[in-house]
């Protein structure tokens, strides 16, 4: 049965996933949106290369990242490798086939807004409910609520940016996960569904820069260029759906597993577990039995590394404790790396990192007509 949790990352540093091409209008380099809400988001596309490229980096098959399909950066594609039984291949050894995982959009949950009292984390109740975190919230559509034994004061409107809003009663009480930091809990603000993309929109980071010519060291002419991003220390949140139809995840117990059977096993044995990852050949001769065995064991091989004079399978470089290696395991492992090296572009002007602060499984309900 399918699995789905909840994420939760915050920026570290502005985060900037470009539509692609310049545009006319108040930026030149504007950010990805939601048609409908006109909500900044970050691409599932965005996330999932991201963190296919990092799992199979930090796991040590670098050729297993990107989309591959190319001369010279094809996948493995073999059914022992975690990184395309996960994430898919093309073109790879065993044939194309397609992941088991599925990343959606990460969503605007907190969104940081300058005032007179210093930050504030905005939301509105249409957001707190796609999240998960209750419904039926309700907010006067041009005023705002906030904790009354908070930071905030309650004697008098503050300013969201540029807009000043009174406050209305009743703040709502939120069940927030501890992993968001409490200088954020305790300074959220609620606003109507239709102030809120106004309030995001118009207090994105906006900056500036210029083209350098190599030769000279100074500025390009006439290459002078703005870009957006989603700011520091924004709350988001994205689900990932992991759907193993196939029930073999190659985790460090499956392999050893699948080389007992191929150094051990009765042919019968070496027939099942080859056939059902398609390597067992269609014409049984006794060659091509033993080429396909040498070819398995050499995949299995290919799991593990030498350290120290000693082979350890590669696994242990993702931080997996205890034999726990699962899909979970690499995604959290890959955005680790995220926190270092980021997402999108502008990379080497200090954009893209993001911090992952919670993850938890999304509860399925089970409906009965």
């Amino acid at each position: 049965m399918p699995e789905t949790h909840r994420f939760l990352i915050m920026t570290t540093d502005p985060v900037h996933i470009g539509t692609g091409g310049m545009r006319l209008g108040r930026v030149d380099n504007t950010i990805v949106r939601e048609p409908g809400t006109n909500l900044p988001k970050i691409p599932g596309t965005a996330l999932h290369g991201a963190i296919r490229a990092y799992a199979a980096r930090r796991y040590g098959k670098p050729q297993c990242a990107g989309r591959g399909g190319r001369e010279g950066r094809k996948h493995c594609g073999r059914p022992t490798c975690p990184i395309c039984y996960t994430f898919g291949s093309v073109q790879g050894e065993a044939g194309s086939f397609s992941g088991v995982v599925s990343i959606s959009d990460a969503r605007i949950l907190l969104f940081p807004v300058y005032s007179m009292v210093g930050p504030v984390w905005v939301t509105s109740p249409g957001v707190l409910e796609d999240a998960g975190l209750g419904n039926n919230f309700t907010v006067s559509p041009d005023k705002a609520k906030w904790d009354g034994n908070g930071e905030l004061p309650t004697d008098k409107p503050i300013n969201l940016g540029w807009l000043m809003v009174e406050r209305e009663d009743n703040f709502p009480s939120i069940q927030w996960p501890d992993e968001i930091p409490a200088q954020i809990r305790n300074r959220v603000v609620l606003v109507s569904d239709k102030l809120f993309s106004q309030i995001v929109n118009s207090n994105l980071e906006v900056r500036t820069s210029v083209a350098i010519n190599p030769e000279t060291g100074a500025a390009e002419e006439h290459a002078l260029f703005t870009y957006e991003a989603i700011p520091r220390a924004t709350v988001l949140w994205f689900d990932v759906v992991l759907d193993d139809f196939r029930n073999s995840f190659p985790s460090t117990a499956k392999l050893t597993e699948w080389e007992q059977v191929l150094d051990n096993g009765g042919e019968d044995e070496k027939k099942r577990l080859l056939k059902k990852r398609k390597v067992w050949p269609e014409k049984e001769e006794q060659d091509k039995v033993e080429e396909a065995i040498s070819r398995a064991k050499s995949w299995i091989a290919e799991e593990k590394y030498s350290e120290n004079g000693e082979t350890k399978w590669k696994w242990t470089k993702m931080g997996c404790q205890n034999g726990n290696e699962t899909i979970l395991c690499l995604i959290n492992s890959a955005l680790e790396w995220a926190e270092h090296l980021g997402i999108g572009g502008m990379g080497t002007r200090g954009f893209g990192r993001i911090k992952k602060i919670y993850c938890d499984p999304v509860e399925v309900k089970n409906e009965q007509n």
